[in-house]
């Protein structure tokens, strides 16, 4: 919403929308989602929250998992020090 935006009225019968029940909403325009969406479907989270986000095998993040609660420090310093052992060259 812009600045100029802030100032309009809205014209939402607030009161007859709060009254209304779950049954008196009309889904007539919105398609079912199927098991085969959820199957086809892809997360995207915002970048400001997914700065951090890596994808890990299974395999690898139960390893990792199975060795303890700090499981997520380890990853980071095993991944400090591949960095310092290469001389911070890019090496793949």
């Amino acid at each position: 919403m812009s600045v100029n935006d802030s100032s309009n009225i809205s014209r939402t019968d607030w009161a007859a929308l709060e009254a209304m029940t779950d049954d008196d909403i009309d889904y007539s325009d919105i398609p079912l989602l199927t098991d085969e969406f959820f199957e086809n479907a892809t997360l995207r989270i915002p970048a400001a929250q997914a700065r951090n986000l890596i994808q890990l095998d299974a395999d690898v993040m139960a390893w990792f998992r199975e060795q303890g609660a700090e499981y997520k420090t380890a990853i980071n310093t095993i991944l400090r020090r591949y960095i310092e052992s290469s001389g911070g060259k890019q090496v793949i």
